[in-house]
């Protein structure tokens, strides 16, 4: 029988470590390794015997997560799951952390916690399974300075299309938040309208936005209800919220709802990708990235039916191969890329001569 991921808890709240304990307790495929109240008694525990994940919080006496984070990167890459507030100041250290190479983020419960053991419990786990299963070897190689920036792929006029405009939907998750900035970053402001959905815990995704926005030639925002999906923008999908695309007048507009979850998720890349699939048809352009799970195969299969050109993030280059493996099984996908190809295959889908 396969081991049980081990997990160390480090957090200077006692209700904070108290629930991730009981909540991580109950599925047998995850075990609580220990606990800590800050890195330092963390580091000490760790000499004993080392977890296969970390669920570290970020603003911590004696020494911040950050300062932890990177000790811990230089010396034995481990996933690590961010677990912050969704104040300013904890949203973004949150983000810093996620430059280090912490694999994924969650909102730190508030006190009230009948809401997060009712509805975000095996959402948590998940995350953790998450974690447990990225290639901390490919985060380390996208953490080299050589890995930030790729060279502008050589753009030429739009091709004349018989289907008018193009579109661009995009899904992500565990290890997203790196792979959509090399993505990005590489795009011109010329680009198609962009949807995203990266799963975020709400109060992130904003700040995610505005980061993305600084680093690339697009507008990148998070979506608001009623926001037009045109060339230039990148709209991403708020935590917590849904977002689909719809016709009104003329124009694609983004549907921003609440909902039950898809796939244990909220955001969906499978809402976003088979709203696609019925509005764009062959207008759209499917890409899902690096992933645990399922979430966005099913819909980029339909938006394939439709006639959308859709592509997959490869194994090589995936922190998680999950999500991009079952499109790819599926028959989902046209193409199946490293990642520093898929901009220049998005231009190329969207009509643009290379």
């Amino acid at each position: 029988m396969n081991k049980p991921i081990r997990v160390m808890i480090v957090d200077d709240s006692a209700v904070v470590r108290a629930a991730f304990s009981e909540i991580l307790k109950a599925d047998p495929a995850l075990s609580v390794l220990d606990m800590a109240v800050d890195p330092i008694f963390a580091m000490n525990k760790m000499t004993k015997e080392w977890p296969d994940v970390i669920v570290l919080d970020v603003d911590m006496p004696r020494m911040d997560g950050l300062t932890f984070l990177r000790k811990i990167m230089a010396e034995r890459p481990t996933p690590t799951v961010i677990c912050s507030s969704l104040a300013e100041k904890g949203s973004d250290l949150a983000f810093q952390a996620a430059e280090l190479g912490a694999v994924e983020i969650i909102a730190k419960p508030k006190i009230g916690m009948k809401d997060f053991f009712t509805e975000s419990a095996e959402m948590f786990r998940e995350v953790i399974k998450a974690a447990a299963g990225a290639d901390m070897r490919k985060v380390t190689a996208l953490l080299r300075p050589d890995s930030q920036t790729i060279p502008l792929p050589p753009i030429g006029k739009r091709r004349d299309s018989p289907d008018g405009k193009k579109y661009i939907v995009m899904g992500a998750s565990t290890g997203g938040t790196r792979a959509l900035e090399v993505i990005l970053t590489a795009l011109p402001e010329n680009t198609p309208g962009i949807a995203i959905v990266q799963h975020m815990p709400e109060g992130f995704t904003r700040k995610f936005a505005e980061r993305l926005d600084k680093k690339s030639a697009l507008n990148v925002r998070e979506a608001q209800d009623g926001d037009e999906l045109r060339e230039g923008v990148c709209l991403i999908a708020p935590g917590n919220h849904h977002l689909q695309l719809r016709e009104y007048k003329g124009k694609v507009i983004a549907e921003v709802r609440s909902g039950p979850r898809v796939n244990l998720h909220r955001p969906s890349v499978d809402v976003l990708f088979r709203s696609a699939a019925r509005i764009l048809g062959s207008a759209a352009v499917g890409v899902l990235l690096t992933g645990m799970g399922a979430d966005g195969a099913a819909g980029m299969l339909e938006m394939k039916q439709n006639g959308a050109r859709n592509i997959v993030q490869d194994e090589e280059t995936s922190i998680v191969y999950g999500m991009p493996r079952s499109a790819w099984e599926r028959g989902a996908a046209h193409a199946s890329l490293p990642l520093q190809k898929i901009p220049g295959a998005i231009l190329n889908a969207s009509g643009f001569t290379q």
